[in-house]
């Protein structure tokens, strides 16, 4: 809300909570390529990006919906795939010609081992020089996925647990990620300059309702009723609550 004339409208990205503009004006006072890192529920995207006066521009950027086309079966979302998709990014920024750059997490909170710091240590690995500290990485047990395999034995003994229950329908071998992760590793760094500047086409199949699912969404809530309004109290004008005339 304006609070008089001199009151200062904020910047729209500011009033949606998607940028901290004085995060944002630190990083680029560098003068360096930003590798940018960005997680949703479903994926992990990682992107080097330049930023000029018209606008920030691409130079590579990498998705861990890329990673099925190089064998992976696992999860998108998981610190398997962010490491993945960060080593990705980093092979392509290195075959486009850029050897360093500083780390932007954006609004994400800088907690240790996260998927965040996957990322980054896959774009270390692949060879960009980016500042940052050893113990912010995750385990290396982590990162191949030996505590999703070990979740998984552990649940899998319960009846109640609905964890896997999904992945188990689809019967994908969740032991083997470990092998999958050191598989597709060597899948990428194996890539040539011209394979990593054109990558592979990915169809991303969404799944389909039943016909429950359809049957509810088509469903129209009833509409609330309309309460009638309760009747007012009628008082006689001119002689309030006085007392009665003899």
């Amino acid at each position: 809300m304006a609070h008089g004339p001199t009151y200062r409208v904020k910047f729209r990205r500011r009033r949606e909570g998607r940028t901290n503009y004085y995060r944002r004006r630190r990083l680029l006072v560098s003068r360096r390529p930003r590798l940018v890192v960005r997680k949703t529920n479903r994926r992990v995207i990682v992107q080097v990006v330049n930023a000029k006066i018209v606008g920030d521009f691409i130079d590579s950027s990498a998705s861990s919906f890329e990673l099925p086309a190089y064998g992976w079966k696992g999860g998108t979302c998981n610190l398997p795939a962010a490491y993945l998709t960060g080593l990705l990014a980093g092979l392509r920024a290195k075959a486009n010609g850029i050897d360093n750059a500083i780390l932007d997490i954006g609004l994400h909170p800088p907690v240790r081992g996260s998927k965040i710091y996957a990322a980054l240590k896959g774009a270390v690995d692949a060879g960009l020089t980016i500042p940052h500290g050893e113990e912010v990485f995750p385990d290396q047990e982590r990162l191949t996925g030996q505590h999703i395999v070990e979740s998984f034995k552990h649940l899998s003994d319960e009846k109640d647990s609905h964890m896997f229950s999904k992945i188990g329908s689809k019967k994908t071998n969740i032991t083997s990620i470990p092998k999958q992760f050191e598989s597709v590793k060597a899948e990428l760094e194996g890539l040539t300059k011209t394979q990593l500047k054109k990558p592979k086409k990915v169809k991303i199949t969404v799944p389909k309702k039943t016909k429950k699912e359809r049957e509810k969404l088509e469903e129209k809530p009833p509409r609330a009723k309309p309460r009638k309004p309760k009747p007012k109290k009628l008082i006689a004008k001119g002689r309030g609550k006085g007392k009665k005339r003899k």
